[in-house]
């Protein structure tokens, strides 16, 4: 949508998103202002090294052992190299992915992975070819509309079902995307839904919550209404 020129095409002042929560219950909402949704980056790291017999153990490059030596010194990334306040996850297979909120961050997960694998490497008379693709973008809510879309949420149902603080969470999102261009807030709606988690085949959706996610547009849609009114009678 945004290589179609969406924004160049329809000009807007802000943007919207109300995302399925089926952890929360059916008529709940929440949402926080700044980073709220992680960035997330893919990886993949191969080493390259010696063949051997093992009597003579000694005169081959055991990649073996430099691969458990580099996953366990992954760990020092996020221990020793991301400040406590800040939040990093990261997991591994042949490849991972590595999550993020801040530039920052990323850029540190990034630089380390590499000296991690290219030092290792080198010490076990090996090779490393590190991969590190940005993928998206973390999302980040504009503390201006996130103040809106609580109003517009409060004005639905009670106050004491709209949460203005959630946790971050290293899950992504591509209205990030969106989010970069155009100010604006993504907020989660409830859907109360046990049957399992988003992306699960066994996630059947609770239609109980449409009425609040169609109450909730229309609630903001008559706000920023009244807003532009008022901005413009001044």
């Amino acid at each position: 949508m945004i290589k179609d020129k969406l924004f160049d095409r329809f000009p807007m002042d802000a943007v919207y998103a109300l995302h399925n929560g089926p952890r929360l219950p059916v008529g709940q909402f929440a949402i926080r202002s700044g980073p709220m949704m992680a960035a997330d980056d893919t990886w993949v790291v191969t080493f390259r090294g010696t063949g051997g017999h093992g009597a003579v153990p000694h005169l081959a490059a055991d990649v073996t052992v430099l691969l458990a030596e580099f996953i366990l010194s992954l760990q020092t990334i996020v221990s020793r190299n991301i400040a406590p306040t800040d939040a990093a996850v990261i997991k591994f297979r042949v490849g991972g992915t590595a999550r993020s909120f801040t530039k920052d961050v990323r850029d540190t997960i990034e630089r380390r992975m590499k000296e991690l694998a290219h030092g290792l490497a080198t010490s076990f008379g090996g090779t490393a070819e590190v991969i590190f693709n940005r993928e998206g973008i973390p999302v980040v809510n504009d503390v201006r509309f996130t103040e809106r879309a609580i109003r517009a949420a409060e004005s639905l149902v009670r106050a004491k079902n709209v949460y203005g603080n959630m946790p971050q969470i290293m899950a992504a999102e591509d209205f990030a995307e969106m989010l970069e261009r155009k100010p604006g807030a993504l907020m989660f709606i409830g859907n109360g839904n046990q049957s399992g988690e988003l992306h699960s085949p066994t996630y059947n959706f609770n239609d109980d919550a449409l009425i609040f996610g169609v109450g909730f547009w229309v609630s903001l849609v008559q706000q920023e209404l009244h807003h532009d009114l008022r901005v413009s009678a001044l």
